[in-house]
């Protein structure tokens, strides 16, 4: 039987880090669209690893335990990657909660069940999730521990308290990284470990879309006034979670690794502060 790695969503960054961590493994990518895992299925196996395909609807229960039981059948699942997910740009803030923050929560729960001992996963949440102002104490534990099949229910996540998608983006987004906290202390129990990457604007086909959209104009100031002054790679972030999911990242989980090039901190304390409003991004 084969170590299995699982990639929800195998656009760049997904691929970034099976490269780094599926050598010698069997790397399964899961999909909503079953063309997309097969593109990338070409190029990992072209590259020598052993892939295979699946498609996956991350806000179905069914599917996602489905997609478990597709890969428990090739072998013990050492590795969980989790990048999809859909941008404010794509969707009404109804379908972000759906797939973001209930998909995610879905998935943390049907693989943390069956995660094997030493094994590790990574979810990518966002630099958004950092750029809401403070929850409450309540609804940080909210989102970190209520029961997935009535997160969706929250009071605050309801359509007349937001109203906007970058806003339900933002909240999904830091519901990722508590989530994934919360769920830390029960994959511990199995002797696994999960952790959150909040990546900035990473240049995929995905920011390439938004660059050139509505809010491109936004989003090029943020490059320009960040430290680094350029956007990330997806090679970047698969540096950073192949640390998080391999023996040198032993002693990390539940956390949240953000890697933006400085904009948050500029968003918060630089240049980018003065033109700060309520939920922009």
């Amino acid at each position: 039987m084969s170590n299995v790695i699982v990639v929800i969503g195998p656009g760049q960054i997904g691929q970034a880090i099976a490269r780094r961590v599926g050598v010698g493994k069997h790397v399964l990518l899961a999909d909503l669209r079953p063309e997309n895992a097969t593109a990338a299925a070409e190029v990992l196996a072209n590259a020598g690893y052993e892939v295979s395909v699946a498609s996956v609807d991350v806000s179905s229960r069914a599917a996602v335990h489905a997609l478990v039981e597709t890969a428990t059948r090739l072998g013990d699942v050492t590795g969980l990657i989790h990048a999809a997910g859909v941008s404010p740009s794509q969707a009404s803030p109804a379908t972000v909660f759906t797939v973001d923050l209930y998909g995610t929560a879905l998935v943390l729960e049907e693989f943390g069940n069956i995660m094997a001992r030493g094994g590790a996963g990574v979810v990518i949440a966002s630099q958004s999730g950092h750029r809401l102002p403070a929850l409450t104490a309540e609804q940080d534990r909210a989102l970190a521990t209520t029961p997935v099949e009535e997160l969706l229910r929250l009071p605050f996540l309801q359509p007349d308290q937001v109203i906007d998608s970058l806003h339900a983006y933002q909240l999904a987004k830091r519901g990722n990284s508590l989530r994934v906290m919360a769920e830390a202390v029960r994959w511990a129990r199995r002797g696994a470990r999960v952790n959150t990457i909040s990546p900035g604007i990473i240049m995929t086909p995905l920011a390439k879309d938004e660059l050139s959209g509505p809010r491109g104009e936004g989003y090029r100031r943020m490059i320009a006034s960040s430290a680094a002054g350029r956007a990330g790679t997806p090679d970047e972030v698969g540096n950073l979670g192949a640390l998080l999911m391999g023996a040198d990242g032993g002693f990390i989980t539940g956390s949240d690794f953000l890697m933006d090039g400085g904009v948050t901190a500029a968003y918060w304390y630089g240049e980018l502060a003065e033109v700060r409003a309520p939920h922009a991004d």
